[in-house]
């Protein structure tokens, strides 16, 4: 991987939430991790037991990696040792989520999230 100089003017964030990344310069690998259970209900009682992600196969489930098939060849020309950025303006990173300025070598995130809804009979 080769290094640059991340040049940044001027970054605004307003949330960055839930294991998610904000980086300016280079990093090696970036790996980031949220297991969410979401319960709605129309009437508000708790069962004391929403919350055991043991019980959902979605969160011990793995996840297959992408295969690669054939040969990559890749050709940069950096004509400059600095990623130079104005402005970067950015509302929210949730969830995993990764907003970078520079290089990586490898990203490899994962969410997952539960949604269950319980509506009333009435």
């Amino acid at each position: 991987m080769s290094k640059r100089i991340s040049v940044v003017n001027l970054v605004e964030v307003e949330v960055i939430t839930f294991s998610s990344v904000f980086e300016v310069g280079d990093a090696e690998e970036i790996t980031p991790r949220h297991r969410a259970i979401a319960v709605q209900r129309e009437k508000e009682l708790f069962y004391g037991r929403e919350g055991n992600f043991n019980q959902f196969p979605l969160f011990s489930r793995v996840i297959p990696k992408p295969q690669m098939n054939g040969n990559l060849t890749i050709s940069r020309r950096n004509e400059s040792h600095f990623i130079k950025v104005h402005n970067v303006d950015i509302t929210s990173i949730s969830a995993a989520s990764i907003a970078q300025i520079g290089s990586n070598r490898l990203i490899d995130a994962e969410a997952r999230v539960k949604h269950i809804r319980q509506l009333s009979g009435d």
